[in-house]
């Protein structure tokens, strides 16, 4: 009598094989038809088919209704999908609390639970549904580890909510509690804004981290071309969901690997979209982290050179009139690509995911008339991208500066010391800080933090009071996507590990120079030296679980704040 162990091995079930096929593997067979997998589905190519759905947010909320179209897709092009689930936490809900911590720590939890349910069942090739910040670089991030066939789709931006007459944004609520508490609106103002501004599943709107990284990945090749752009509740996200299955079983059957897809080449067209964008100074982190994982040579100088002469040609929050979804509407970010290839600054040769080279993708790109959102390459909204690298005796090891909200390419004045951004906030609330000012927030980087907090609660409240014009913030954490204004952050070495950041004291000059790429505190190296001597680190904020290990273990910012064994 003949069995499915008498069958011949699908040639694409090149890991899989080892899991489901022959009578050795009768006991994993059992438990796969429990679950109710059949002799038909176990001879095909395994194809694993990750969410980051969770209930903590909108950003993420549409993936369990998405997945079953991812598999469909699969199944139809003679692939068997296999459901999972990872964590997500929400850096717009954890904003401005302690829980903000575990935001960047997540992207490290993430990457290694997709690489560990991949390699514990033997896919043979992956569909990642990312959505909210730390995600997105998260699912490539174990693509890359695992380098088997697979792809990357964004689940889409939220549409903008509806207040008094005008769009508003996740930004506008945080702006809104600054200007609250400056005594600009009412709470009943507030309270109706944060009623209003997110209405429906969806990642935030704005150029912020999401949809920065979402248009990367599009540069980047590891999502397919046109499909990211589509907004979260849009009626054909379900066939580009179907349409993302039926390729990652042609990848699998081609043996298409990421590691043939992400290249140098094409972190540095990511890096243009970025910059090309107005985009957040989490790309940074998050591009050099994926070139980490394939040990591909691509630093945050790279990035600055990318971004030197790459003009913003974006007209996008959070510095610009419009959203992700009018990006859509416009023609998709491939209308980013076609600018961007015409002017010479990106490597048409790269490749998609959906076999198309970037070239190919610029060249069919199809404009909406009239679109105001993407404008030509040859009248920019800046001339210049929006992200530098600067260095100098207080960043010796580098740090970022976020040029897209701010015309200013200068600051000089008087170093406003914090410990934590909780201390920073009390002060802003409390009308301590003024124009001139350099807000210094320390102790908030990857180690320190530990976790590396995202500032957006004192950005948005500098901004709410109407100072984001008149003073600068430095600090060894980051930025969410939504911060505008004169802002530098990812100071390396941080303040924990004995940066000189952890020698200013109150009143310090500190010289902030875009232009020479400088950033500087007005002392002799002695002096910052003998502080340096005289410094007592901090006794660390966690000393157990998921966090300390964390700081245990984490690279500097400069190097993309990925774990690495000692």
């Amino acid at each position: 009598m003949s069995t499915p162990y008498d069958r011949p091995s699908d040639p694409a079930k090149r890991h899989s094989a080892a899991m489901t096929d022959g009578p050795d593997r009768a006991g994993a067979r059992s438990m796969l038809k429990a679950v109710g997998f059949s002799d038909d589905d176990l001879a095909k190519p395994v194809i694993g088919v990750c969410t980051t759905w969770i209930e903590t947010m909108p950003c993420n909320l549409n993936q369990r209704a998405l997945a079953p179209h991812v598999k469909e897709g699969i199944r139809a092009a003679g692939g068997t999908p296999m459901e999972f689930n990872t964590i997500a936490v929400s850096d717009g809900v954890s904003m401005g609390t302690t829980g903000m911590r575990a935001s960047l720590v997540s992207r490290e939890t993430i990457a290694d639970s997709i690489e560990l349910v991949a390699r514990g069942h033997l896919f043979d090739g992956l569909v990642c549904l990312i959505a909210c910040d730390k995600t997105i670089p998260a699912a490539v991030m174990a693509l890359a580890r695992l380098d088997i066939p697979g792809l990357v789709l964004y689940t889409g931006s939220i549409a903008p909510g509806r207040w008094r007459g005008k769009d508003v944004t996740i930004q506008d609520v945080y702006e809104g509690i600054g200007a609250y508490n400056a005594g600009k609106i009412s709470k009943e103002d507030l309270h109706e804004l944060e009623s209003a501004a997110c209405p429906a599943a969806g990642a935030c709107g704005g150029q912020f981290t999401a949809n920065t990284m979402a248009t990367a990945l599009e540069f980047l090749g590891i999502s397919p071309a046109g499909r990211n752009d589509i907004p979260a509740l849009d009626t054909s996200k379900k066939a580009a969901s179907e349409e993302a299955g039926r390729l990652v079983v042609d990848l699998v059957r081609r043996d298409m690997r990421p590691s043939s897809i992400i290249t140098k080449a094409s972190l540095e067209n990511a890096a243009a979209s970025v910059a090309a964008t107005g985009g957040s100074t989490n790309g940074v982190l998050h591009l050099v982290a994926i070139a980490k994982e394939l040990d591909i040579d691509f630093t945050i100088d790279d990035f600055d050179a990318i971004s030197a002469r790459t003009p913003i040609i974006a007209d996008l929050k959070p510095f610009g009139r419009f959203v992700a979804t009018d990006v859509h509407r416009a023609g998709g970010v491939a209308l980013v690509a076609r600018e961007l290839k015409k002017a010479g600054l990106i490597d048409p040769t790269t490749l998609n995911v959906d076999g198309r080279t970037l070239g190919e993708i610029a060249d069919a790109a199809v404009e909406t008339e009239g679109q105001e959102v993407i404008v030509p390459i040859e009248t920019p909204i800046k001339s210049r991208g929006g992200i530098a690298i600067l260095r100098g005796n207080l960043a010796p090891e580098g740090c970022v500066v976020k040029l897209a909200g701010s015309e200013r390419t200068h600051h000089r004045g008087p170093a406003r010391v914090f410990d934590c951004e909780e201390e920073t906030f009390a002060a802003v609330k409390a009308g301590k800080i003024v124009a001139g000012d350099v807000v210094v927030i320390r102790y908030e980087g990857p180690a320190g933090g530990p976790g590396m907090r995202e500032m957006l609660h004192v950005t948005a409240a500098i901004v709410g009071e109407g100072l984001s014009d008149e003073v600068a913030l430095v600090t060894d954490g980051r930025f969410s996507g939504a911060t505008h204004g004169f802002m530098v952050g990812h100071v390396c070495p941080e303040a924990v590990k004995g940066g000189p950041i952890a020698a200013l004291r109150e009143g310090d000059t500190i010289v902030i120079d875009v232009d020479s790429r400088r950033i500087d505190v007005e002392l002799a190296d002695d002096e910052i030296a003998a502080r340096l001597a005289d410094h007592v680190t901090p006794a660390p904020k966690v000393t157990s679980g998921a966090l300390a290990k964390y700081a245990s273990l984490v690279r500097p910012a400069s190097e993309g704040a990925v774990t690495m064994p000692a």
